[in-house]
């Protein structure tokens, strides 16, 4: 009889306890072993090069390149590549940057413990692992007016918690295209205030604070 396959996992994360946790769990699976760790998304793609893995989990809020640009460098070198995002926030804007990149799973870090292996032999199978609540959430949200890039580098102002002579400054703008940009961020996000719409990017994974 042959030997069942062992699946070789890459494990990227900026956390060393994050990533210690990761690998007990997958170390304990009889079919799986880690075969390389990445601190960050750089890394990341010079090691799926050297191991070429069967599945990596992948963090996506990582110090230098993040977990989307590595996953897209990743994909575009490996089409094939099986990619898992780990992530502490849900958001449908996140989620959404992480399939267009080429990840075909995304998981909530406080669902490891219980998800994690069934994650990770889901999509060695080829199959797509999308928790229910993040579908419901892009599926919410498919048809809303998206952010544009500028509106997004004046939220971020307003996140550090600049007034908007400051942003107007910063952004070699005027004020009163400040407020404009406001008005139309707000209506956006169907947001009460500069504070709510911040709030509200956070959580959709538009910002990262």
């Amino acid at each position: 009889m042959p030997d069942k396959k062992i699946l070789k996992i890459l494990i990227v994360d900026d956390h060393p306890l994050m990533r210690a946790g990761i690998s007990g769990e997958v170390q304990a699976q009889p079919d799986m072993t880690v075969i390389a760790e990445a601190k960050d998304g750089e890394e990341a793609v010079f090691l799926f090069r050297e191991h070429r893995p069967d599945v990596t989990l992948m963090d996506v809020r990582m110090p230098g390149t993040n977990g989307i640009d590595a996953i897209s460098a990743i994909r575009q070198e490996f089409p094939t590549a099986r990619i898992v995002v780990l992530t502490t926030y849900g958001g449908d804007v996140q989620a959404f940057r992480a399939f267009k990149a080429g990840a075909v799973g995304y998981l909530q870090k406080n669902m490891l413990r219980t998800e994690l292996v069934d994650t990770i032999r889901l999509v060695h199978a080829g199959h797509r692992r999308i928790p229910p609540e993040v579908a419901l959430d892009m599926a919410e949200h498919a048809t809303d007016e998206s952010i544009t890039t500028r509106e997004l580098e004046v939220l971020s102002n307003v996140a550090k918690g600049h007034s908007n002579k400051i942003i107007a400054a910063e952004l070699s703008i005027s004020e009163h295209t400040i407020k404009n940009h406001l008005k139309s961020i707000l209506a956006k996000l169907n947001a009460s205030d500069r504070t709510h719409a911040v709030t509200i990017a956070v959580k959709r994974g538009m910002l990262d604070l």
